[in-house]
């Protein structure tokens, strides 16, 4: 899924405090503003994945305007998607039986497809 939420940045004291106030405890810091923002996109995946995985509703996103913050702070959009952050963080291989008629597993071994692969690729796409 694709989610785009506001992120205050708020700079003090040579770092960079972050929060993303719509995700109850998506917070960090960064050494600087860009180094933050590339923090909070990945804690920000992070948190909703695990929301995802544990049904937690997520909530719309507030506008910016609807936003507290101080004059000093610095609000910036950040855009995660959290198909994409499992792909790179959860690399697991998982075993799963599939059944398939004879024929075409025969087939397949002949011509050298790797079935896993294929299932793979085609659960990706299906998934993006």
């Amino acid at each position: 899924m694709r989610y785009t939420f506001t992120a205050v940045i708020t700079p003090e004291d040579g770092k960079c405090y972050v929060r993303v106030p719509d995700i109850t405890g998506c917070v960090t810091t960064g050494k600087d503003i860009e180094d933050a923002v590339a923090q909070i996109t990945d804690a920000l995946s992070g948190c909703l994945v695990v929301w995802e995985d544990q049904g937690i509703p997520i909530p719309p996103a507030t506008t910016q305007k609807n936003i507290p913050h101080a004059a000093a702070d610095v609000l910036t959009l950040i855009s995660v998607d959290t198909i994409a952050y499992r792909a790179q963080t959860d690399t697991r291989a998982v075993r799963k039986n599939v059944s398939i008629p004879a024929w075409m597993a025969n087939m397949a071994e002949r011509k050298g497809i790797n079935c896993s692969k294929v299932l793979q690729d085609a659960l990706a796409q299906q998934l993006s």
